[in-house]
């Protein structure tokens, strides 16, 4: 685990493609329990540590995730993300270039729980929620092209299954 900040309220660590944010089903140490331990380990605490999950990464996804150190800092920092005054960019590789080099994408996703997939619709379906993302191609090469992608919508594996 990497450290990329931290102060008394937030620690902000890099998430490898193949951990995972928040405990799920197989069991496997999830990086909030990883972050835990760092800091009991780094400032010699005993007992418990508080960690508050702010957001999540899907597990094959990287990138950078924000905790709360403190049960005060966690729903001031859920409402900052609620009400959109974080940013987040995500940046996908993807093999096929798109017809267009920057476009809206509005489907509507039905989860499959048993499968822990979600399927894309251009048409409304029974229990689906509908799923806007924005991109931008910014890079290509031979065999992939690179997007910046704005999620108006934080759906489950969203940007995997519109794309």
């Amino acid at each position: 685990m990497t450290v990329l900040y931290e102060d008394n309220h937030i620690i902000i660590v890099n998430k490898t493609s193949s951990e995972i944010v928040k405990g799920d089903k197989p069991g496997d140490k999830p990086l909030s329990e990883i972050v835990k331990e760092y800091l009991k380990q780094r400032y010699n605490k005993p007992g418990n540590v508080y960690i508050g999950v702010t957001h999540r990464l899907d597990r094959p996804t990287s990138g950078i995730v924000m905790f709360a150190k403190t049960s005060k800092a966690l729903p001031r920092l859920n409402d900052m993300f609620k009400n959109k005054q974080v940013d987040k960019t995500y940046w996908a590789i993807v093999k096929n270039r798109p017809k267009q080099d920057e476009a809206t994408l509005v489907h509507h996703l039905v989860r499959n729980e048993k499968q822990n997939k979600s399927y894309a619709y251009d048409k409304e379906k029974p229990d689906s929620k509908q799923a806007i993302l924005h991109y931008k191609l910014i890079a290509c090469s031979t065999h992939y092209n690179l997007l910046e992608v704005d999620l108006e919508t934080g759906r489950h594996h969203q940007i995997r299954c519109q794309w």
